[in-house]
């Protein structure tokens, strides 16, 4: 695990299918660019360009079929590499700050099974860098389905289904990290989508390190 630097800013969002992360990670994306430039970078997991990274989105699609061991490893191999060629080059830079939509949270919820534990899955990514902060929108379960009905009328992806057991894994998870020191602020995501963004500009605030300016957000694109 590599030490969090004060010239650098690793920033995740996280919430179950539906809890509007990527549209989030997005506007935050846009804000900071204002001050930051081409030194904020916005990328996702599974990261298509790394290591596995089309061989687990075939799986999410279910056009292949991986056990949940080798989906487990297949996502620790993605975000090895994901690390390796993107966000700790980023990082080097003076001043850069890299937003994740999903990271090792979605592992502890999404590869978990009665047969492989959220400890497990944990060690099989200790090495993973942490985040500087880690933004989980919450959401029910009725209100991601409303919202996932809205986005797509084709059939879910593979983790898209039973999402109050979804619900449940990322209070264990959330737990769990917390205990290992990483530093989570839970944002109630139920509302109108401006409105959530003003609460994760405002946890950014309160954790950002002191280099760090934000303009005002004006507009979500």
């Amino acid at each position: 695990m590599q030490p969090v630097s004060d010239d650098s800013f690793f920033v995740v969002i996280e919430g179950i299918d539906g809890a509007g992360k990527t549209s989030i990670a997005r506007a935050l994306n846009n804000i900071l660019r204002q001050t930051l430039g081409e030194n904020v970078l916005l990328t996702e997991e599974p990261h298509n360009a790394s290591l596995m990274g089309t061989e687990i989105r075939s799986a999410l699609r279910r056009e292949r079929e991986l056990s949940p061991v080798e989906l487990a490893q297949a996502f620790a191999l993605n975000r090895s590499n994901h690390l390796k060629t993107l966000i700790d080059c980023h990082l080097q830079k003076e001043q850069a700050v890299v937003i994740c939509d999903r990271y090792l949270l979605s592992s502890l919820v999404y590869q978990t099974r009665d047969d492989i534990t959220l400890e497990d899955v944990y060690q099989i990514n200790r090495w993973a860098r942490m985040p500087d902060l880690t933004i989980v929108l919450q959401v029910s379960a009725h209100v991601a389905y409303q919202r996932m009905d809205e986005r797509s009328r084709n059939a879910r992806e593979l983790f898209e289904n039973d999402l109050p057991t979804r619900l449940k894994k990322y209070r264990a998870g959330i737990a769990l990290l917390r205990a290992k020191g990483h530093n989570i602020i839970e944002i109630d995501g139920n509302g109108e989508i401006l409105d959530v963004f003003d609460s994760v500009v405002e946890a950014v605030k309160r954790n950002k390190p002191e280099w760090l300016r934000l303009q005002p957000p004006l507009l979500m694109e």
